[in-house]
């Protein structure tokens, strides 16, 4: 997180806090979130239009003109807040503080079309009861809390709404987050893969499941960073779907503030892909970027009544879909498209090495045999804020260059942490070894190592880069969820086997029940 006012993780956090504290009894803590999240999206609008003010005064000699310019013309800035809508105004009320906020976030997306549905969803001044939900005096004690840092855009890492986002579903456990299928992608990781997808200008990118808009985002900001605003060149695209409201709102909002030419649905990518041809076919995309759920339950009817063609190399079990989601971003690439996943690292594991057949390793097996896994990166313990486990980037690449093929990368990252609080994290210096080894396709000592297809299969299509870069004599053991996973795998499989016995017994007269 840009550190140019000091809002660092921690001190993100005990802001955060002392404003839930600031609403603590009127409403449940789940939905504080729901108060509070959308006053932090004006308190970034404001300041970023107070950015573009200060911007176009230093061509146009003075704020005052500047005013005065856009009063009367408005399209001379990406977006517009009227007057009365900003910040400076809102902290100024002492009373109708709900009404004014509510008239507010309404003139806003009135003004910004875009911000429909986005901005204007919560009412500041609704009641139960007949008492309104939460006082004037409380919400003025918000406003003054959450006024205490600025963000615009220099201030404040891009996802500064995703991060307050995940940070209020895990401290006041909605399901414990998980459950909701949150899972934020640290902003370490998010810069990684966009390195290694190395975005080019025309490029569409695609987030089946893009949560906040974080993976978009940082693939933006490389695509601006190798290319700056050059409006000779062709822009990058940006696709994103979302199942949850809230989230898919956010995904809207962080759009919006960097001006990305982005498309976000709402809906269930599994069973109803938002981007598709106008023959119903899925779209296809460029490059696709992905921090999915792990090991997600789909019913096998997902599966096997697909309308869309994803799933030909095989259904994944019904208790974890990573190899499904795999599927259908591989199903979702253009011909020459290659795509980054972050995964549970049981998925590049699961089933190896086991006696007879295994779903998850018969597609990884599919997917070694037709060259599209170019690399594999194990990442370090405790980097995500909802599980300590480790996970995976998995990249895919339907169009290996001719020295990568029949080849695989194994990087194991695993110890190129810093320790940090509540979290370790990569830092600047390990995000530029991985992706420079990457990038350059080499073997580093102790980090990675290249293997051909053939060595794939020797291990049975064991992925797992710590089986191939063992660092301080450690051994490739099977992590308790992922065993958790495979004996839930094998019961599925036991209950098949029973009913297909049943079904032949019962042709044959043998069986009768009782």
């Amino acid at each position: 997180m840009a550190s140019g006012n000091g809002l660092d993780v921690k001190t993100l956090e005990n802001w955060l806090w002392e404003a839930a504290c600031k609403i603590r009894g009127p409403i449940d803590a789940p939905k504080y979130k729901d108060y509070i999240l959308p006053l932090i999206f004006l308190k970034r609008l404001s300041d970023v239009f107070e950015d573009e003010i200060i911007r176009l005064s230093e061509n146009y000699g003075s704020t005052e003109i500047v005013e005065k310019l856009l009063s009367d013309d408005h399209n001379l800035v990406r977006f517009y807040l009227p007057p009365d809508t900003r910040w400076e105004a809102t902290a100024k009320q002492t009373t109708g503080v709900g009404e004014y906020l509510t008239d507010a976030v309404r003139k806003i997306a009135k003004e910004n079309p875009k911000l429909q549905s986005v901005i204007d969803i919560v009412d500041f001044n609704a009641t139960a009861g007949g008492q309104r939900i939460i006082s004037d005096d409380v919400l003025k004690e918000l406003i003054n809390v959450l006024g205490k840092y600025r963000l615009g855009l220099n201030d404040v890492e891009p996802d500064i709404l995703g991060r307050a986002y995940e940070y209020l579903l895990r401290k006041f456990a909605e399901g414990s987050g998980q459950s909701a299928g949150e899972f934020y992608t640290p902003s370490e990781v998010a810069v990684l893969m966009s390195y290694i997808l190395d975005p080019k200008p025309g490029n569409e990118i695609y987030d089946p499941c893009c949560g906040s808009g974080g993976l978009l985002i940082k693939n933006f900001l490389r695509g601006k960073e190798k290319f700056g605003d050059n409006p000779s060149l062709e822009p990058v695209r940006f696709y994103g779907q979302e199942i949850l409201h809230a989230t898919y709102a956010m995904a809207k909002m962080n759009a919006f503030i960097h001006d990305m030419e982005a498309e976000i649905a709402l809906g269930d990518t599994m069973n109803r892909p938002a981007f598709l041809t106008q023959a119903g076919a899925l779209q296809k995309f460029d490059l696709v970027t992905a921090n999915p759920m792990w090991n997600q339950n789909f019913s096998q009817t997902v599966y096997e009544n697909d309308p869309y063609n994803r799933f030909t190399f095989g259904f994944p079990p019904s208790n974890t879909a990573d190899w499904g989601w795999i599927q259908h971003m591989y199903a979702s690439l253009k011909d020459n498209g290659k795509m980054a996943v972050v995964l549970d690292t049981g998925s590049v594991s699961r089933g190896s090495g086991n006696a007879g057949s295994n779903r998850e390793r018969d597609i990884r097996k599919q997917f070694v045999e037709n060259d599209f896994v170019e690399s594999v990166l194990l990442l370090p313990e405790n980097l995500f804020y909802n599980t300590t486990a480790p996970g995976i980037i998995m990249v895919i690449n339907k169009s290996k260059p001719q020295e990568k093929k029949g080849k695989i990368l194994l990087i194991n990252a695993s110890k190129l942490f810093m320790k940090g609080r509540p979290k370790n994290f990569l830092p600047d210096e390990s995000i530029n070894l991985i992706a420079d080894i990457y990038l350059e396709w080499k073997e580093e000592e102790g980090i990675s190592k290249i293997i051909t297809k053939e060595e794939a299969a020797r291990n049975d299509y064991n992925l797992s880069p710590s089986r191939y870069v063992a660092q301080n004599g450690e051994e490739n053991m099977l992590p308790l969820e992922d065993a958790v996973v495979q004996l839930q795998e094998a019961e599925e499989e036991r209950q098949k086997a029973d009913e297909k016995l049943q079904k032949i017994l019962e042709e044959l007269g043998v069986w009768k029940d009782h």
